[in-house]
């Protein structure tokens, strides 16, 4: 199991830049680990954006059941919570719309 630390980004991450960046490197790490832990003990804030570039994207690459397969998280604030959940819905919505 690996674990991938979120707060080696800065402990507010708010961009689309900064989410497409490192989700580069976190797929990279799901896709070489049979589980990741998704760290983001001392990260205060996890904006909309970077929820939908970092982690809903993820979605394009593999489905649902296979990132919840693949991943946990562990240190989430309720508003990074709630973002992430939030962003993760919408995009699921959004491709099966299409």
């Amino acid at each position: 199991m690996a674990t991938f630390v979120f707060r080696n980004y800065g402990n507010q991450l708010g961009t689309r830049i900064l989410g497409a960046r490192v989700r580069q490197s976190l797929l990279e790490t799901i896709l070489s680990n049979n589980k990741v832990v998704l760290d983001f003990t001392g990260v205060d804030v996890v904006s909309n954006a970077f929820a939908d570039e970092c982690i809903a994207k993820l979605l394009m690459e593999m489905s649902l059941a296979d990132l919840k397969e693949k991943t946990t998280f562990a240190g989430l604030n309720e508003l990074a919570k709630m973002n992430i959940a939030l962003a993760l819905k919408r995009r699921q919505i959004s491709m099966t719309e299409n």
